[in-house]
């Protein structure tokens, strides 16, 4: 009992971790036509922060790998984790969304290491056989995140100001510093071999991206991770100015959404049982494609009403709770010794894509949902060819169903 009690606290706190840059987007999505407001800008000017916070990210996982595969688990992730705290109480006192977009990033840089940190030390905690149903759980638990993130994020905006937004993400962080020096472990021990010359981090990721099965799924997770990154982008303008619901609404709208997330990490565990990893990847881009060209004919031809458009992003959505964890497995089962630097590259890779993809949102923006629901079907479109790619170039085109878990 008491072991079960430490894993659902370990499990928690990594989930907590890697739920600080998801809670940071989520919560302030209602407040997107508030901030325009008050800072006397337009939505897709606002939707810039968005795209500035996912580049951070992407940028500050590369730094952070090395960072803890030298230095160990602990000591860059209170650093990182300082940083966002300072910054997410910067941002509640801008006045111009220059300087949001600007602080956003740092904030992002700051916060992005318990993304790298979770996954790390997920690889050093649990065996390989086990990695898979360790992130499904992370996974369920990131994504109770957007049920919570911008309900609250609508409330706050609709009866206090869009500025307490970022007061609390900072106090939330701080709660869970607390709790990783209390409860977290400790993790793979520093390596001093490790260097931080810029030719040799390079070299080092270079090395990790060589490994083609490593390669092509975390372009494969990337791709089809991104299609979310449309959602979140497009979500607020589209149901708020477009379909007429109201900040508090969209929060409970959104939150409805992510049930779809969590649903599916569920069901993972089940399917984990019968089929390998590779095989819950493509049955859920195969279906994930359908759907986004349902879609994009009901928006083409104004033929969904709100309705009919909520449900079809729900079963859509559903495929992210599938294909993230099962790639992110696969993705990382080669390395023990570099996993520090592997999840960094992974986090980059789709932090990157995501950050492209909603700033395509905003370029594309002409006050419809088709900049959104097309870039979402898009995504899974690139994926799925990347991974035909990878078992047409290996010659596992018809024995994919037949390979085991990773």
């Amino acid at each position: 009992m008491k072991e079960q009690k430490s894993y659902f606290i370990l499990v928690l706190i990594l989930g907590a971790l890697s739920t600080i840059s998801p809670f940071s987007v989520d919560m302030y999505l209602p407040a997107f036509p508030a901030i325009a407001d008050s800072l006397s800008t337009s939505i897709s000017n606002v939707q810039l922060s968005l795209t500035s916070y996912l580049i951070g990210i992407a940028i500050g996982q590369l730094f952070y790998g090395p960072l803890l595969d030298k230095f160990g688990r602990k000591k860059p992730l209170y650093i990182g984790l300082w940083i966002y705290v300072v910054t997410s109480v910067g941002c509640s006192f801008t006045s111009s969304v220059e300087s949001l977009i600007l602080m956003r990033f740092m904030q992002a840089v700051g916060g992005c290491v318990g993304m790298v940190a979770a996954q790390a030390l997920v690889r050093d905690i649990f065996p390989v056989n086990k990695i898979a149903q360790a992130f499904a759980l992370l996974t369920l638990v990131i994504a109770v995140s957007p049920m919570i993130a911008p309900t609250l994020g609508g409330y706050i905006t609709a009866h206090f100001h869009w500025h307490w937004l970022f007061i609390i993400l900072s106090i939330i962080c701080t709660l869970i510093i607390f709790a990783c020096k209390w409860q977290l472990p400790d993790g793979a021990d520093p390596d001093p071999s490790v260097s931080l010359r810029p030719k040799a981090v390079t070299k080092k990721y270079l090395e990790v991206l060589h490994n083609k099965q490593y390669l092509t799924f975390i372009l494969v997770g990337g791709i089809a991770g991104a299609a979310p990154f449309a959602y979140i982008a497009g979500s607020s303008d589209v149901f708020i100015n477009i379909y007429g619901l109201t900040v508090t609404e969209y929060g409970w709208l959104f939150a409805f959404l992510s049930i779809a997330m969590i649903g599916a990490t569920q069901l993972n565990h089940v399917l984990l049982n019968h089929f390998s990893n590779r095989t819950i990847v493509i049955t859920a881009l195969c279906y994930q494609l359908v759907i986004g060209f349902i879609m994009i004919l009901g928006v083409w031809t104004n033929s969904f009403n709100v309705y009919f458009l909520i449900g079809m992003m729900f079963i859509f959505l559903t495929g992210h709770g599938l294909s993230v964890p099962n790639s992110t497995a696969i993705s990382l089962a080669p390395f023990s010794k570099d996993a520090g630097s592997a999840a960094a590259m992974m986090g980059f890779m789709r932090m990157a894509i995501g950050g492209i993809v909603s700033a395509l949102v905003s370029v594309f923006h002409n006050g419809t949902a088709i900049p959104m629901v097309f870039l979402m079907a898009s995504c899974i479109l690139i994926a799925g060819l990347v991974l035909l790619y990878y078992y047409y170039s290996t010659g596992e085109l018809k024995r994919f169903r037949n390979i085991k878990q990773d």
